[in-house]
């Protein structure tokens, strides 16, 4: 080897050692588990005493929470994926959730329905307008520049992300702003639209078959997208 080989590896070797000697050790975070845990515990015991339904509310917020954690679940990322990193597994991941949901909730939904009973959710069915594309441009812009959706900012601030809490704070402003506000937007501009309910269209079977194959077409559409991402 010539010496400024020699030269060249001694100097990267002193430098990994320097860098390891640098890197500080890892907290031990199971007394921090701990803690919380207990925390959690005595939080659920305070809200069992009450009558109503807290106590489940707490125990679905932190299992998702949890969840949501392990599994890296965003949906901001799983639009934001394919164009930066070319991956589009939480693509697919939204789209399977997607499918299963749609075929739950149809289930209530039609089980209401056949009962002769209001069909819940109904007031939900708001109209379609350019409003709504607008909105949703905006809203995607906002959530890529935060970094994350409302479930994400949630997970990263528990996670200790400190530009997450500032997303956060701007999150419930905007969120009290925009509810402030919501009457006369809904008046003047949502109204204007044309609201859509597919079983009304389709009835409920087609409407099922129709945004299921919506879905597969845009499942199919995300694994040549990353193939062809992975080719290149």
């Amino acid at each position: 080897m010539s010496e400024n080989g020699t030269t060249s590896t001694i100097r990267r070797s002193s430098s990994s050692r320097a860098r390891t000697r640098r890197r500080k050790p890892k907290k031990n975070q199971i007394p921090i588990g701990i803690l919380v845990l207990i925390v959690i515990t005595f939080i659920g015991v305070l809200l069992g005493l009450e009558t109503n339904n807290t106590l489940l509310f707490w125990m679905t917020g932190i299992l998702f929470g949890f969840i949501l954690q392990k599994a890296r679940f965003c949906f901001t990322a799983s639009m934001r994926d394919p164009y930066l990193t070319g991956s589009t597994s939480l693509t697919r991941a939204v789209l399977i959730a997607f499918a299963i949901t749609t075929i739950g909730f149809t289930a209530i939904k039609y089980g209401y329905f056949r009962n002769g009973l209001p069909v819940p959710g109904m007031g939900y069915v708001v109209p379609i307008s350019l409003a709504t594309v607008i909105g949703a441009f905006l809203f995607g812009i906002g959530m890529v520049i935060a970094g994350g959706c409302a479930s994400g900012t949630l997970m990263r601030v528990g996670e200790g992300f400190s530009m997450q809490l500032l997303s956060l704070a701007f999150f419930i402003v905007g969120s009290f702003w925009g509810a402030h506000d919501f009457g006369w937007w809904k008046e003047h501009i949502i109204s204007k639209g044309k609201a859509i309910f597919l079983p009304d269209i389709f009835g409920w079977l087609g409407a099922v078959v129709i945004q299921l194959l919506i879905i597969l077409l845009l499942y199919i559409a995300a694994v040549k997208y990353e193939k062809a991402k992975a080719d290149n």
